[in-house]
């Protein structure tokens, strides 16, 4: 498992080469080189924290995960299971939301994701985790990038991605799935890099799950 405050080691490459290819991609760089993208080194929180993120906004998420943690303390299956249902939802968790993280709790205490995550492909780690309720792709891409650190994962369906390629790329215009799409193939085999840093384009406090 990746260990807490690890940084990519292909962070670097990435950047050099991505910064020789794609000139626009290369300014926002310039701009916003740091911080980078560094690992928690708890799956199991990043995924909880990725449940909480689900279809609200980056500060509604950081309010309602402050209060969590407030609650529970560390993020972890036995400090979740304490609380009871009510408990969950009075932090600002939709009722579903809740239920998720209760399910991922036990699926976690039970040994059923006692992993070795390191050894799986991307594809293997997203058709694992979309087997948890409540767990879809975007979630799953969430824990590659920012607890797997892996390399090329373009998380289309992140709105805070597609704002910052269509602000740095289209002049704020909306751009279809296939536009960007095509924008991403000029990152391969780095996309991560390119996703972290259209976050940073339109919003200068890093991301983190």
């Amino acid at each position: 498992m990746v260990e807490a405050g690890t940084h990519p080691d292909w962070w670097e490459q990435a950047k050099s080469e991505l910064c020789n290819s794609d000139s626009i991609l290369a300014k926002v760089i310039a701009d916003r080189e740091e911080p980078i993208l560094t690992s928690r080194g708890d799956l199991f929180a990043t995924l909880v924290k990725s449940i909480v993120g689900q279809q609200i906004s980056t500060k509604a998420a950081a309010t309602v995960w402050g209060r969590l943690c407030e609650l529970v303390g560390p993020v972890t299956d036995e400090s979740i299971l304490l609380r009871t249902h009510d408990e969950l939802r009075s932090v600002g968790l939709s009722n579903r939301k809740a239920e998720y993280v209760v399910g991922i709790a036990h699926a976690w205490k039970d040994g059923l994701y006692a992993l070795d995550w390191e050894s799986m492909s991307d594809g293997e780690i997203i058709e694992k985790l979309i087997a948890l309720r409540g767990v879809g792709r975007w979630t799953a891409e969430m824990i590659l990038i920012f607890s797997l650190l892996r390399p090329d994962i373009f998380p289309i369906d992140d709105l805070g991605v597609v704002r910052g390629m269509e602000r740095v790329y289209n002049s704020r215009d909306t751009l279809s799935k296939p536009q960007l799409n095509a924008i991403a193939e000029n990152w391969r085999p780095y996309r991560t890099l390119g996703s972290w840093y259209m976050w940073r384009a339109i919003d200068p406090e890093p991301i983190e799950y």
